[in-house]
């Protein structure tokens, strides 16, 4: 079941071969380079695209999954990254999509009319996120540049501090009440990204950097991949607040496939039933209504249920959709349509 085809809110793909996990040809993205996302796993799982992360590493250790096995924890977050650090990093990733653009191994998209014509010539559709600030200097001189790159979305925090403001720590069982939101240069980025029609991501922003975001963007409120609190006591996750705002603002969320924001008990635990992905959906369209929900898998970037693993099991998904009763219509909405909405809505 490969259709309709999914347009995902999150990937960390570039991190992977930024950082030399792939190996293969063109980055091990046209054959099996090891990653969950490459062009043989996209066919067979009707995957047409979506947000591929720039993500700036810690230069320390990065967070180990299995860190998340505990019936709580709280993980200590790596410090702030240095800015040349930072854009070194974000401009590889930057030129690592525009490799795999010139390869025609997919197309990278500013509009929506660019996504549908990528999608419907079977090219997957590429938008240029960035999740993190880190490589934005204060002078938005770097944000000008990968605005002419492409960048189309951007996330303020991943879950360590920038300039800009405060993001939510790994921590369960936890609300994402956990300090201070964004810092005035924050919420010039914030308005910055308006001005440019670029998406501003509340993903990983901690409670008070989200109501910042809501008080001084003019913009849809969108979590490219965050799934419900009341499902998953989880700090990542949005309490019913938030998603009233998020609805009221007429935004988005995509549910995120990693696991441990997907369980009640929070564990990233491999072996977690598709019937938990349903169950989240349920409760995000019954909050938010059908048309302000999405997917943000976050695949190559965290550990999804076994049932699907990679982008190639995504028919599995779909048919557990279409078991639970989920229609046609309902189907394209959450698939990519919605999606499209939002992005049409920001960057128009």
């Amino acid at each position: 079941m490969q259709a309709p085809l999914i347009f995902d809110g999150h990937n960390d793909l570039l991190l992977r071969i930024h950082n030399g996990d792939v190996s293969g040809e063109t980055d091990g993205f046209l054959g099996d380079g090891g990653n969950q996302i490459d062009l043989v796993k996209a066919r067979a799982g009707g995957f047409g695209g979506g947000f591929f992360a720039i993500y700036v590493p810690s230069p320390d250790k990065a967070l180990d999954d299995s860190e998340m096995m505990s019936e709580s924890y709280d993980l200590p977050l790596p410090p702030m990254v240095e800015l040349s650090a930072a854009a070194r990093a974000a401009l590889s990733q930057a030129a690592i999509l525009h490799r795999l653009d010139r390869s025609g191994a997919l197309r990278i998209c500013c509009s929506t009319d660019a996504i549908r014509t990528a999608m419907a010539k079977g090219t997957l559709a590429a938008v240029m996120h960035m999740e993190g600030a880190e490589a934005i200097d204060r002078d938005f001189d770097m944000l000008e540049v990968l605005y002419a790159a492409g960048l189309r979305s951007l996330g303020p925090v991943w879950s360590r501090p920038t300039i800009y403001g405060h993001g939510v720590p790994f921590r369960y069982p936890s609300t994402g009440d956990t300090g201070p939101g964004l810092t005035e240069d924050g919420i010039r980025l914030v308005k910055a990204c308006n001005q440019m029609k670029i998406m501003v991501d509340l993903s990983h922003l901690n409670e008070a950097g989200f109501w910042n975001v809501a008080e001084h963007s003019d913009a849809p409120l969108v979590a490219t991949h965050s799934n419900a609190h009341a499902l998953c006591p989880h700090s990542r996750n949005l309490t019913d607040r938030q998603l009233h705002a998020i609805r009221d603002s007429d935004g988005m969320v995509g549910l995120n496939f990693a696991v441990a924001f997907l369980r009640q008990d929070g564990r990233m635990e491999a072996d977690t039933p598709i019937e938990q992905m349903i169950r989240h959906l349920d409760y995000l369209i019954d909050v938010l209504g059908e048309d302000r929900v999405g997917m943000g898998s976050d695949f190559d970037g965290a550990t999804v249920p076994a049932e699907i693993g990679t982008v190639a099991g995504l028919p599995k998904l779909r048919q557990a959709m279409r078991t639970h009763g989920y229609d046609d219509a309902l189907m394209t909405k959450l698939c990519h349509e919605n999606w499209l909405r939002v992005l049409d809505k920001t960057w128009s």
